[in-house]
């Protein structure tokens, strides 16, 4: 996961907010991250995984900068791992509904 986070770190602000000003487009990156890896052959479990680092790091480094992030942030902190997890799953099926 230390790859992931420094590939999130590098970003720059400007993209950072592009991404996150707006949910639908959060989702759509997410979507579009979402189907790179299927094409990779990553499996739902590692789709999780990536999705539940994404969300740690989020949480950790980034405010919220809309209603849906800020939900999301909220069940993020009083999810325990399992809960998160879970989260991370309903995420990866949300964003790969842009996709369909």
């Amino acid at each position: 996961m230390s790859n992931l986070n420094n590939h999130m770190s590098k970003m720059s602000d400007e993209k950072k907010d592009e991404i996150l000003e707006n949910f639908q487009y959060f989702k759509d990156y997410l979507g579009n991250k979402i189907e790179t890896g299927e094409k990779l052959g990553l499996s739902d479990e590692a789709l999780t995984k990536a999705a539940k680092g994404v969300g740690d790091f989020l949480a950790s480094h980034e405010s919220p900068r809309n209603r849906e992030e800020y939900l999301l942030k909220e069940l993020w902190k009083v999810s325990n791992d399992t809960e998160k997890e879970h989260l991370s799953h309903i995420l990866v099926k949300f964003a790969q509904q842009t996709n369909s």
